[in-house]
């Protein structure tokens, strides 16, 4: 969870999601809680003991959500103000490839994501994952919007 009291992207506009990484209204999720600062979406978020790979690493896969839905996040919000619409496209994961550049140590992990190409409907992220100072994970994902029709369209 993250150590802000202030409103996230995901409590704001989509409080009912019950996505694994990122839906507020998910108990047993990660619920990360991604918020916007200018151009940089960030998040902090500490990780539990179920979390781990091995004693004192966190798992890959949990690396991998946490990134998926902060940088899927960060799409959403910056399409949202390219549009200068007042809530977010519903946008999913069209592909993404994380980098594990270093074991990451359980504890306080910050997330940080920014757009490097916007389309109309898509979205190009970048996002790091930073433990103890170190990146220790990279991030670049394309994230779309989606249409009537689609399984995700109005999920939030």
């Amino acid at each position: 969870m993250s150590t802000t009291n202030t409103q996230s992207l995901q409590e704001r506009y989509a409080p009912h999601n019950a996505c694994f990484g990122c839906g507020p209204a998910n108990e047993k999720g990660l619920r990360i809680r991604s918020m916007a600062e200018g151009d940089l979406v960030v998040a902090e978020w500490t990780p539990s003991e179920h979390h781990q790979a091995f004693p004192g690493v966190l798992n890959g896969g949990i690396i991998g959500s946490l990134l998926d839905c902060h940088c899927n996040w960060t799409a959403a919000y910056h399409l949202m103000k390219q549009a200068g619409a007042d809530s977010p496209p519903c946008t999913v994961t069209a592909d993404y490839s994380i980098q594990l550049k270093r074991p990451t140590p359980m504890g306080l992990v910050r997330l940080e994501a920014k757009p490097v190409e916007l389309k109309e409907d898509r979205a190009v992220i970048e996002g790091t994952l930073t433990a103890n100072g170190k990146v220790t994970a990279t991030c670049r994902g394309t994230f779309v919007a989606v249409k009537p029709g689609h399984p995700a369209y109005h999920r939030w």
